[in-house]
């Protein structure tokens, strides 16, 4: 039992609503919580009998609260919601992705672009959204693209056209950055009608569309009509893959299954009387916690997150400890009356009902997941025949083209499987090119030069590669305490590089270890090494067209986007630039002759 006196504590606590927060014996944040009146509520948690064992192990480890009184029961919501994200403590359930939602932007420039975005909201234009994912938004603009001809390039792309581009040639754009192919009244149509399209207005852009064909015919504009026509037909072929159509305008539906400690939570996104799409989330369930706790938890988090776009409308399947107070505090950050509903009238208990089954049958496939992967952690600890369960595994993978780009990466994975918010990537900088023992050794130092925390130590670190990589962690780890050293392996693909034919180094003896091609530990080691790869070569990736796109030109002092253009435009492009000499380059108009001559030299060092 804790050593907190809790008659002492409870003796002068004020009746007002507030926030409370409970420490254990090394000063963590264990516990927060909010209260109407303060005094009442952590009163219950030290009854003479409790009758959740769940809050029994909770209060056994309190060794200090404190609280923070506040004016109202909507301040005390959002500064619970607060230290939640700020301590994260392991009582609470925890909301595991607090990204903002991606949006359609339709920018308010004189030829306005199509764009993907997320973030906050501070460009002029208009936003279409939340989607459920960058997938369904970036789905969404392709298939825009073959029915409204409106621009979905960068700003400073559009900026620099001298002719069309691909897209243009491709009937996807309808090329407003040079003069002469559409007309600024034109262009302003197919703008309009993208946008009622993005509003859920089809019915109303085919009727438009249907209007202007049968004009362009009678006009004998046989080749108008034809592309009126296209349009048509392409945007009657997205509709018919429309997902849902109904009649509510701005709506997130909540769907919520709960088996053992393992909760899954499914929002639908409904805009412009559109089902945008869904997400299932699986938010951190304490053992203490009740499924009222779970879902008000996570459902505050989730609008409180930042960033988030609160509805007017919300279906809910349970109901929350006060809804009055919550509808008043979503109603204040979203600056309009938000309203909550049980899903009674037809068409939200069909959306309910549909959030319901989705949430089901996520819970059911994440935990045969959650199976799968403990069985194969089983697998692992009985071949490594260790003592203690493994917690958090690490594996390194080095990636890079003919030694340019170097970039390492490291990826995580604990008992529930990958652990995307720890993983990291690192570029290397100051090795000979292609030196990947160099290149480990870097990300290695790099990466546990601070690691103060047990936690954030591995139990095991794979070094994806053979004798060589494994021993520069073995050097690297060569003074770290033998009871702070994570256990060392190299994953050295075979001859073949197929999978189950890998060979598994044991640091120290360098003795390989017997797996079958076919034992569930083999398959997760083979998960880890895969998900390290392919984190390295998309961070490499990123980083070689970084400097493939990036203009040669960028890098001299004195040129901006204005004079880039400027020289390419009458040089005929890059190629053209190279060859040219430098009174050629100070015949440029804005090019002096000094500026000119240090052109020439950053082309031809």
């Amino acid at each position: 039992m804790s050593d907190f006196d809790a008659a002492d504590f409870l003796k002068n606590l004020t009746n007002q609503p507030g926030v409370y927060r409970m420490y254990n014996a090394q000063g963590d944040v264990i516990y927060v919580g909010k209260a109407k009146n303060l005094k009442k509520r952590v009163s219950s948690y030290f009854r003479m009998q409790v009758d959740n064992a769940k809050t029994r192990s909770l209060v056994s480890q309190i060794a200090n609260m404190d609280i923070t009184v506040v004016n109202s029961e909507t301040e005390a919501f959002l500064l619970e919601n607060n230290f939640i994200k700020k301590y994260k403590p392991r009582y609470n359930v925890l909301l595991r992705d607090d990204k903002s939602y991606p949006f359609i932007f339709l920018s308010a420039h004189e030829h306005p672009r199509l764009a993907f975005h997320r973030g906050p909201q501070k460009k002029k234009g208009e936003y279409f959204g939340p989607y459920p994912s960058a997938w369904a938004v970036r789905e969404s603009l392709r298939s825009m693209q073959k029915i409204f001809p409106v621009r979905q390039c960068e700003d400073s792309y559009y900026r620099a056209r001298s002719r069309p581009c691909l897209q243009y040639q491709m009937e996807r754009c309808s090329a407003p950055c040079v003069k002469g192919h559409v007309t600024d009244e034109e262009y302003a149509e197919q703008v309009k009608l993208a946008t009622l399209f993005l509003k859920g207005k089809n019915q109303q852009v085919i009727g438009t569309l249907v209007e202007r064909m049968e004009k362009a015919s009678e006009a004998l504009n046989f080749e108008a009509a034809g592309r009126y026509r296209d349009q048509i037909n392409a945007l009657r072929k997205v509709q018919e893959r429309q997902w849902v159509a109904g009649t509510q305008d701005e709506m997130d539906v909540f769907g919520f299954a709960l088996r053992g400690n393992m909760a899954c939570i499914q929002v639908m996104f409904i805009r412009d009387s559109q089902l945008l799409g869904s997400k299932a989330f699986f938010p951190k369930v304490p053992s203490t916690a009740n499924e009222d706790e779970i879902f008000e938890s996570f459902f505050l988090q989730f609008y409180l997150a930042g960033n988030k776009v609160i509805p007017k409308q919300i279906v809910l399947p349970r109901p929350l400890s006060d809804e009055d107070a919550i509808a008043e505090l979503l109603s204040s950050e979203a600056n309009y009356k938000v309203k909550f509903f049980r899903g009674a009238r037809e068409e939200k208990r069909k959306y309910l009902q549909l959030a319901q089954t989705n949430a089901e049958n996520a819970l059911d496939a994440q935990y045969s997941q959650q199976k799968s992967v403990y069985a194969r952690f089983l697998d692992l600890e009985a071949t490594l025949e260790r003592d203690q369960p493994i917690q958090r595994m690490e594996c390194f993978d080095i990636s890079h083209t003919s030694g340019q780009q170097t970039v390492a990466s490291c990826v995580v994975f604990n008992r529930e499987g990958p652990l995307k918010s720890d993983y990291r990537r690192y570029n290397i900088e100051g090795i000979t090119p292609g030196d990947d023992y160099a290149a480990m050794a870097q990300a290695l130092k790099r990466r546990y030069k601070n690691v103060k925390e047990v936690s954030k130590i591995p139990d095991i670190l794979f070094i994806d590669g053979g004798k060589g990589q494994l021993t520069q962690a073995e050097n690297f780890f060569e003074e770290w305490p033998e009871d702070k050293k994570p256990m060392l392996i190299g994953v050295a693909k075979g001859t073949t590089r197929k999978p189950g034919l890998e060979t598994l180094i044991l640091a120290g003896s360098h003795e390989t270890i017997p797996m079958e091609s076919h034992a569930p530990g083999l398959h997760l080691i083979q998960h880890i090494r895969d998900e390290s790869h392919r984190f390295a070569i998309t961070g490499h990736r990123n980083r070689r067209q970084k400097v493939k796109t990036t203009s040669t030109l960028e890098g001299i002092p004195g040129i901006g986007a204005k004079r880039r253009q400027t020289l390419l435009k009458f040089m005929g492009g890059l190629q053209g630039l190279k060859r040219a000499s430098k009174d050629e380059i100070a015949s440029v108009p804005g090019i002096s002759s000094d500026l000119a001559e240090t052109i020439y030299d950053h082309l031809h060092h």
